[in-house]
């Protein structure tokens, strides 16, 4: 009698321990499950984001140089129509997935990229003997016209329209993380529909 008691309560312990196995096995395969599918979606996420713009102006070059107190000009009609790309490399975001407290971190977004691409037009061009149009003016030129279409990106839509086209992508992993109930977090913040747009 003392024995089939004895072999019931063993036999009861094999099905319990059997059965927490499956389960411990069972939550084991889910975050498995979950990890692949965050990394596909972060696989996919890890592109070149490019916002495009174009623009055209008119500029006028002088310089002055004295010989003998004698003043030699010359000056040019700059057209310049420029191609700029702004955009961001997400394959070198960095982050950190945390199986155990089912947490994804952001360590590093990478900054923009400002491509400027000017095409330079020189019209009405007046020189003198002694003061010359040279290589270093054409890169002189150059420059100033960066550096002025530089200070009119600042000031436009183009890099606000590039980061919100790199929260967009940024916002599949929140929905994907959000969905399995897991934590996106940057800059030591958790990561919300709210605050996306701060954090990021």
């Amino acid at each position: 009698m003392v024995r089939k008691i004895l072999l019931g309560i063993i036999g009861i312990a094999l099905i319990m321990l059997a059965f927490h196995y499956c389960e411990f096995k069972k939550k084991d395969t889910s975050v498995l499950e979950e990890t692949t599918l965050i990394q596909e979606q972060l696989r996919n996420v890890r592109k070149l984001v490019v916002t495009e713009g174009h623009y055209s102006e008119v500029l006028t070059f002088k310089d002055q140089q004295k010989y003998f107190l004698i003043p030699f000009e010359k000056k040019a009609l700059v057209v310049v129509n420029a191609d700029v790309t702004v955009s961001y490399d997400l394959s070198k975001i960095e982050y950190d997935i945390n199986e155990a407290n089912k947490t994804i971190t952001i360590k590093n977004i990478p900054k923009e990229e400002i491509k400027i691409s000017p095409d330079l037009k020189f019209y009405d061009i007046q020189e003198s003997t002694f003061n010359e149009f040279s290589h270093e003016d054409y890169n002189k030129i150059n420059k100033q016209v960066k550096e002025s279409l530089r200070k009119k990106i600042e000031k436009s839509t183009l890099k606000s329209n590039a980061q919100n086209r790199l929260i967009s992508e940024l916002s599949k992993i929140l929905i994907l993380t959000n969905t399995m109930g897991w934590t996106l977090q940057y800059n030591g913040e958790v990561v919300n529909e709210q605050s996306i747009n701060v954090l990021l």
